[in-house]
C-alpha cells in the first residue's frame, strides 16, 4: 500500500524555444501530477530509475531537481493522495485492456480473412510482445494492487491463447498448401524420362 510519498518539482521553466528541463519523459506516467512541475509517486525504490532519469533530464535543461518526502497527516490527506495516485494507475490499466481488444479484434480480422500467412503471424506476435512490455511497466507501477491489474494480466492470458490459436492456423494453412502444391508421386521422374531410343 501506499504508506508516503517523493515529489520532485524543477524551476525554472526554461524560455521559450530553448526547451524544457522538465523529467515528465521520465516520469510522466509514474506519479500523478500536483501541479505544473511538481509530482507525488509512492516512497520506495520502485521509481527510483525514473527519479534519476527526471533528475539528470532536468539538470541538462537547467532547472532545479528536489525530491521531498513526504507523509500524509491524517486519514483525510492520505485518501486524497492514495485516490489522485490510483486514478491515474486505472487510466493506464483501462488504456492497456483497450490495447488488449484491439490485438484480438485484429487477430479476428486475419482470421475472418483467411491471410494465413508467416508475415501476419510475425506481425501479430510483435503487437503481443509489445503488450507484454507495456504490461510488464505497468505492473512495476502497481504498488496498490488494484483489481485492474488482475483483470489485465487475465486479458494478457487471453492473448496469448489468441495468438497461439492463431498461429496453428497458419501453420496448417500452409502445411496444407504445400502438400496441395507438392509433385504427385513419379511426377517428377515421368518428366525428366528420356524417351528410349
Amino acid at each position: 500500500m501506499l504508506s508516503g510519498s517523493s515529489s520532485f518539482c524543477k524551476s525554472p521553466p526554461n524560455p521559450p524555444g530553448t526547451g524544457s528541463p522538465s523529467g515528465g519523459n521520465c516520469v510522466r506516467q509514474a506519479p500523478c501530477p500536483l501541479s505544473a512541475g511538481v509530482w507525488a509517486l509512492p516512497a520506495g525504490l520502485g521509481f527510483q530509475a525514473e527519479l534519476e532519469c527526471a533528475r539528470e533530464l532536468c539538470s541538462n535543461g537547467g532547472g532545479t531537481f528536489a525530491i521531498i518526502d513526504a507523509s500524509p497527516r491524517d486519514e483525510e490527506s492520505r485518501a486524497v493522495i492514495v485516490g489522485a495516485f490510483q486514478a491515474v494507475r486505472v487510466d493506464e490499466w483501462t488504456e492497456f485492456l483497450a490495447n488488449c481488444g484491439k490485438f484480438e479484434d485484429e487477430t479476428a480480422r486475419e482470421v475472418a480473412k483467411k491471410k494465413f500467412t508467416f508475415a501476419e503471424l510475425e506481425e501479430e506476435e510483435q503487437s503481443l510482445d509489445r503488450l507484454r512490455g507495456w504490461y510488464r511497466d505497468l505492473k512495476k507501477r502497481d504498488v496498490l494492487e488494484l483489481p485492474e491489474a488482475k483483470a489485465a494480466e487475465e486479458r494478457l492470458q487471453a492473448c496469448v491463447i489468441v495468438l497461439e490459436q492463431h498461429a496453428e492456423r497458419v501453420y496448417a494453412a500452409v502445411h496444407s498448401t504445400s502438400q496441395r502444391d507438392a509433385p504427385e508421386p513419379g511426377q517428377v521422374t515421368q518428366e525428366l524420362e528420356v524417351p528410349r531410343e
